[in-house]
């Protein structure tokens, strides 16, 4: 049985500040498929998936994400959209003056969770789920670029996301810790989350097959080389 198509893009032109970016994308993910963007520096790959949470706005072709049109999103429908989104930063982005469980404490809160029992439930169950319960009470600089990363997923699946954006996830991490994060991603894609990462560790193609997707001369082009 086919599975259900969470994003379909059609036709779908891209541009950044009124500078074109891709053309003619034709993209579609479904539901547990695990896709990667490869391409060089500066040819698409995070301009295409900011698309995707409404950071970028579509202003070309049909581009639709779960139910949404994104041609057409109103300002009250973003917030919904992005709930059902998790994003994987390279930089981490966590909040330096809090401890690895008030991070995750205040995106919860950010999102609309209000029952401080669940909510403590939840967090002790994605830090478990990423292998970090022992370190909820650390502080971002006392954790390797690994355990960051860890948190960082952490905090992407806390409101159970039908889609996770990874950008670059193993960018600022050795060979072995990369290996692992994608693991870490792979066994969350398996329990019912898609996953759209962006790398340029092509041996991880190899090593963890997937869909892939290559960003080059303003395309965005299916590819059958991994």
């Amino acid at each position: 049985m086919d599975q259900e198509v969470l994003i379909s893009y059609k036709a779908v032109d891209i541009s950044n500040t009124n500078h074109e970016v891709l053309k003619d994308v034709n993209f579609e993910l479904r539901k547990e498929d695990f896709v990667y963007l490869i391409g060089r520096v500066g040819t698409g790959k995070s301009s295409f998936l900011k698309t995707i949470y409404g950071e970028i706005k579509i202003k070309t072709g049909n581009a639709q994400v779960f139910h949404y049109n994104l041609s057409h999103l109103r300002k009250k429908d973003l917030p919904l959209l992005r709930r059902r989104i998790g994003i994987v930063f390279q930089d981490f982005q966590l909040l330096t003056d809090r401890n690895v469980e008030e991070n995750l404490r205040f995106v919860l809160r950010a999102t609309g969770w209000k029952s401080q029992t669940e909510i403590s439930k939840r967090i002790e169950e994605v830090l478990e789920q990423v292998g970090m319960s022992e370190k909820r009470k650390k502080f971002p600089f006392e954790l390797s670029g690994g355990e960051q990363q860890r948190v960082v997923i952490a905090r992407a699946i806390l409101n159970k996301p039908e889609i996770i954006l990874a950008d670059e996830p193993t960018g600022n991490l050795d060979i072995e810790t990369g290996r692992k994060i994608v693991e870490l991603l792979r066994d969350i894609c398996k329990q019912g989350s898609a996953i759209i990462m962006t790398t340029h560790n092509l041996q991880l193609l190899h090593e963890y097959p997937g869909k892939v997707y290559r960003c080059e001369e303003k395309k965005l082009e299916r590819t059958s080389e991994f």
